[in-house]
């Protein structure tokens, strides 16, 4: 395996932030997955799965231990057109979906789904993440989420590749089974519905200038920064808490929609966490409402 020391963090995460990580390698199948878990854990060093760095913040002091990304090279897209069982090779009939590996990002995904003719990953069309994350979080936007769309899910667990069906993945808000067992998502199959593709695109392009209008795509951020607390939303509890535009160094409450942090070109990671705990602490003081962060953070911050 290739390993690169002291890897910039910023480069791989959509914060633009992020100190170094002692060692760094970006797999390219399941095998080397194994392999450099295994080094870790003889090597008795902490490893940490990250896909594309849209929902992470990394510590300006970097990630003590080996980063593994499974990212570009990992992410075989592969339309299922119902006829075989394309999987494990036997002829019989299987659902017409998608399958990809976990390094495929989700806006590559839905426009091979749309030019397949297969509807169902509209919703995620703008997602900024790999499909591992995205099941492993259960990503979803504009009413729609994971769970609703996966089949199985190819995971790696104590060494040897398991399937588990999508209703057996315990998806909840912005959680899954990967959050209660030590599972790297592999890959998955998507179980997507036949539509005119010419109705699926002009779907994906009205959710596509919504999020221009409605979000700061602009600048670097992880999207929304915060979970849905029950009975709210984070975005109208910050604005209405005076914080839109509230800033700590580089990093700021955007006006265009106060549930984004943002880098506005020179923030530190320090500045996204101390920003991130003061809109906790003011929205908590003023509304007894405590925010979650949805952004996962490695590294010392205190």
């Amino acid at each position: 395996m290739e390993y690169r020391a002291d890897e910039p963090m910023k480069l791989h995460t959509t914060f633009r932030t992020g100190g170094p990580a002692k060692r760094f390698c970006s797999i390219s199948s399941k095998e080397e997955l194994i392999e450099v878990m295994s080094t870790a854990s003889r090597e008795k060093e902490p490893f940490f799965i990250i896909g594309n760095g849209s929902n992470l913040l990394v510590s300006d002091r970097g990630i003590n231990g080996t980063v593994i990304e499974i990212g570009e090279k990992f992410r075989e897209i592969r339309v299922i057109d119902g006829s075989t069982n394309e999987t494990d090779g036997k002829e019989m009939p299987e659902a017409a979906g998608i399958y990809a590996e976990a390094g495929a990002l989700l806006s590559v995904i839905a426009v091979q789904a749309r030019d397949a003719g297969l509807d169902g990953m509209v919703f995620a069309s703008g997602i900024p993440g790999t499909l591992g994350g995205a099941i492993s979080m259960n990503a979803g936007a504009y009413g729609g989420e994971m769970r609703d769309i996966v089949e199985y899910v190819d995971v790696l667990k104590d060494g040897s590749v398991q399937r588990i069906p999508g209703e057996e993945m315990h998806f909840g808000y912005r959680t899954s089974r990967c959050h209660e067992e030590p599972l790297v998502v592999l890959g998955a199959k998507l179980r997507l519905l036949p539509k005119d593709k010419a109705a699926i695109g002009e779907a994906m392009q009205e959710l596509s200038q919504k999020r221009r209008e409605k979000q700061p795509l602009e600048f670097p951020s992880a999207g929304s920064t915060f979970k849905r607390p029950e009975g709210h939303f984070a975005g109208k509890l910050i604005q209405d808490a005076g914080l839109a535009g509230y800033r700590i160094g580089g990093a700021e409450v955007s006006s265009k929609h106060c549930g984004f942090v943002i880098n506005r070109g020179d923030a530190t990671s320090d500045d996204i966490y101390r920003l991130i705990r003061h809109i906790i602490r003011t929205v908590d003081e003023k509304f007894h409402v405590r925010l979650e962060p949805e952004v996962r953070m490695l590294g010392e911050f205190e």
